[in-house]
């Protein structure tokens, strides 16, 4: 157990989305951080540590919300009693494509099933004769558009799927437009980051809101008097509705109601003002589907980014705020439909941040970097960069990776609270 405990992993988390493009849950993996490799020594034994250190510490609210969590696990994994103790209403049990479908297995299937397990097969394809013992354990199928490709040999595996009640997931969708066919072939569950993939729109102007919003964050940065903010807010009841949900969310902490855009000025400071605004950003002016994916992924990257630079300066409020800067704004042009450079202009961000965000370059341009490859589960390459960032290790990059992705489901705590 010694071997285990000293082995590093990484942790990532994507995004599944449903028919209407919300959150309906995440795949939860692990990666070792030994260099070209993906696989530790002993599965089981592993799998088990991350679940001991990453859920039973962090818990699995915190880390998924109200949503479930899809978990791998190959045939070893699939028969240790430690599966049993994941909470069934929060996990989604993924069957790895290695397992041979056997009696054995088949039966444990059925036993999970009857405790209340959801059950997925993972990278399904045309070939489904073995699978079927399993058809009736069976919640969620996978189909990886990689393998599979949108033409004949996804149409005869859909086909050969027809019979099946489970609900369909297509994986590796990485553009909208593909999202879309999926929708019209009849998959139910998406998972990928199209989502998170800009569609630039040539002479797109920014709306009413929109410029507001940057008109606010301009001034807020600009340090102007808050009578300035304030008479923004005033002509824009949208904004000041939003803000005061944000200000009066979980994630704020606050023991009571902040009633006026005066109020949230005052009550929240210039620092956290800022954070708002940015967050702001992301959501619809109209309120719908709050808080969307995109929302959860820069909210996301831009704490991640300010919690990983507390490892290189921690007495530098400065920089921890350009951190969580380069974080949010690194998904506005995928918000916006316009090229980054242009959708970062009218706020005139510092240099290290306009470098970071459009070259990838200095400090927070690499904790960028790290972000994205973690995200994408990129391992070799985020362990290449993280020799570059020594001092900070994967442990540390862990701990603001979880703490980071719990932070950002606290805005559904919100949405549920009306707040």
């Amino acid at each position: 157990m010694d071997t285990v405990n000293r082995l590093e992993y990484f942790v990532g988390r994507q995004s599944i989305l449903d028919r209407n493009q919300e959150l309906a849950g995440f795949e939860l993996l692990f990666r070792s951080s030994q260099k070209n490799s993906s696989h530790f020594l002993n599965n089981v034994t592993a799998t088990c540590e991350v679940i001991n250190h990453v859920f039973n510490e962090q818990g699995f609210h915190r880390l998924l919300g109200k949503h479930r969590g899809f978990i791998n696990v190959d045939d070893q994994m699939l028969m240790d009693d430690t599966l049993e103790l994941l909470p069934k209403e929060k996990v989604v049990i993924e069957l790895l494509e290695t397992i041979e479908v056997n009696t054995t297995v088949v039966e444990r299937c059925k036993y999970l099933k009857s405790m209340g397990y959801m059950l997925a097969l993972d990278d399904v394809d045309q070939n489904t004769g073995h699978l079927e013992p399993l058809r009736d354990c069976i919640d969620i199928i996978k189909i990886d558009l990689k393998l599979t490709g949108m033409g004949d040999d996804l149409e005869k595996t859909l086909t050969r799927l027809s019979g099946w009640s489970a609900k369909l997931l297509a994986e590796k969708v990485d553009t909208r437009e593909v999202a879309k066919r999926c929708i019209d072939i009849g998959f139910h569950l998406f998972q990928g980051f199209y989502f998170a993939k800009p569609i630039i729109i040539t002479g797109k102007r920014l709306s009413h809101s929109e410029l507001a919003l940057m008109r606010l964050l301009k001034l807020v940065m600009s340090e102007a008097e808050t009578d300035q903010i304030a008479e923004i807010f005033k002509q824009n009841p949208d904004l000041t509705y939003n803000l005061l949900r944000l200000s009066n969310s979980a994630a704020m902490g606050l023991r009571f109601k902040i009633t006026s855009a005066s109020n949230a000025i005052t009550m929240l400071g210039r620092r956290q003002l800022r954070r708002w605004l940015q967050l702001l950003i992301y959501t619809k002016a109209n309120n719908s589907s709050f808080p969307d994916p995109l929302l959860q992924l820069a909210a996301t990257r831009g704490k991640a980014m300010e919690l990983l630079v507390q490892n290189f300066d921690n007495n530098s409020k400065e920089l921890e705020d350009r951190a969580f800067m380069v974080g949010i704004m690194s998904l506005m042009h995928t918000l916006l439909g316009i090229p980054l450079a242009e959708a970062i202009s009218p706020l005139n961000p510092p240099e290290e941040v306009r470098d970071a965000l459009l070259l990838r370059v200095g400090l927070l341009g690499k904790l960028l970097l790290l972000i994205e490859h973690l995200e994408q589960y990129d391992m070799e390459k985020a362990g290449q960069l993280l020799e570059e960032l020594a001092p900070l290790n994967v442990e540390q990059l862990n701990k603001a990776h979880l703490e980071a992705l719990a932070w950002s489901n606290s805005f559904e705590e919100a949405d549920e609270d009306g707040g």
